[in-house]
């Protein structure tokens, strides 16, 4: 018998929201079969998409590589349902669900969530009656476990799940490199989640992929501790050794990142008392870290007005630090050829209310203006 819900389900689930592309930007369907293959043979069943994801590709990509090519019963397929994206109203919002499962062809979805709940949002969800909506697909058999994916505060979370018990599961960011920082608050959020009986789906395990190539110190530092040892492995390992995960969703890009995380999670075994003295470590070095804390899920961008193409903008800031003053230059100069500048910006303040890390994105894009400056006169 199970001690928790989900206690039984592979510890590595396939995140389809940063599969391969192609040159033309379109999702690399050939490869993302090639990489649910060597999942699905792996033992992994688990698989996360959402209806916002790639604007729908990501939820054809799954019938394409996935629904169409094995038994329904092989495999377990979670989306999302996002009321304040894609959604202007209550029908549109629950139209929602109805696409998903025509983009998908699933029958039903073992998994459904209402989409990164914050606190500008959250309200919307009750406003368009979702939580009544899902819970009637629920009681037809088209949902088999539903809940939500949270992106606040720890008060918001113990409000939300106090009043709504019947939630089977719930979805928040933990990592390590969150585990205390007050702008995630990963650990009060995961005790919230354990207190009132609620396992765990984790995203954003590798914060973005910032924690598979961490700041040079960490890198030093675990490397030390295990040389042979991704620094992927670390990030993934550290959550999925905490109590009550159903599983901890990988966002694979290639079959080279699939192959490392196989590589580690097929035999899974938590982190030992010695990693965990190494983890706490590097959380003291992060802890001093300054670097953009952006995880390139692109919310800001879908409704930027002067299409900026803020995360790639910011990945760039974060290896430019410690650099020479031309470093990046050739970087920045090919992400915003064909787009917006960060010094474009109107500080509309629309990516500030998307953004899931609470980044101050105006202030950052204009640390950014200061950082390119020279760049920028190249180009003109």
């Amino acid at each position: 018998m199970e001690k928790f819900f989900g206690e039984n389900v592979p510890k590595l689930g396939f995140g389809l929201m940063r599969l391969p592309k192609l040159t033309n930007g379109k999702i690399d369907i050939e490869q993302t079969k090639k990489m649910v293959d060597l999942f699905m043979n792996a033992g992994f069943t688990y698989f996360d998409t959402a209806y916002v994801y790639d604007n729908g590709e990501s939820e054809a990509a799954a019938k394409a590589a996935l629904v169409d090519r094995y038994p329904r019963e092989s495999f377990t397929l979670c989306t999302k349902l996002c009321a304040w994206m894609g959604a202007h109203d209550e029908k549109s919002a629950k139209q929602q669900f109805y696409t998903s499962l025509e983009r998908t062809g699933a029958g039903y979805f073992d998994y459904y969530l209402l989409h990164a709940l914050q606190r500008n949002n959250y309200k919307k969800y009750d406003e368009y009656h979702i939580w009544d909506f899902v819970k009637e697909q629920k009681a037809k058999g088209l949902i088999k476990y539903f809940g939500f994916s949270f992106h606040a505060d720890p008060a918001l979370l113990e409000e939300l799940l106090t009043d709504h018990p019947d939630v089977d599961f719930i979805q928040l960011q933990i990592n390590y490199a969150d585990w205390e920082n007050p702008g995630v608050a990963s650990r009060e959020c995961y005790e919230i989640a354990r207190k009132h009986g609620k396992s765990i789906t984790v995203m954003e395990p590798v914060k973005g992929g910032s924690l598979a190539d961490p700041v040079p110190a960490v890198k030093e530092l675990l490397k030390a501790a295990d040389p042979d040892a991704s620094y992927a492995s670390w990030a993934i390992r550290y959550v999925a050794s905490l109590d009550g995960i159903i599983t901890v969703l990988s966002g694979m890009s290639d079959i080279e990142q699939m192959n490392d995380n196989l590589s580690y999670m097929k035999n899974f075994k938590p982190l030992g008392e010695t990693e965990q003295a190494a983890i706490l470590k590097a959380q003291s070095i992060l802890n001093g870290d300054r670097s953009i804390p952006c995880t390139a899920c692109h919310y800001c961008t879908d409704g930027c007005p002067m299409n900026i193409p803020i995360p790639e903008i910011f990945s760039i800031a974060n290896r430019r630090r410690g650099n020479s003053e031309f470093a990046g230059k050739r970087e920045y100069a090919a992400v915003t050829s064909n787009s917006g500048k960060a010094s474009d910006c109107i500080e509309c303040g629309q990516c500030e209310k998307a953004c899931p890390q609470q980044i101050n994105v105006i202030t950052r894009l204009k640390d950014c203006v200061k950082q390119f400056d020279t760049i920028i006169q190249l180009k003109t």
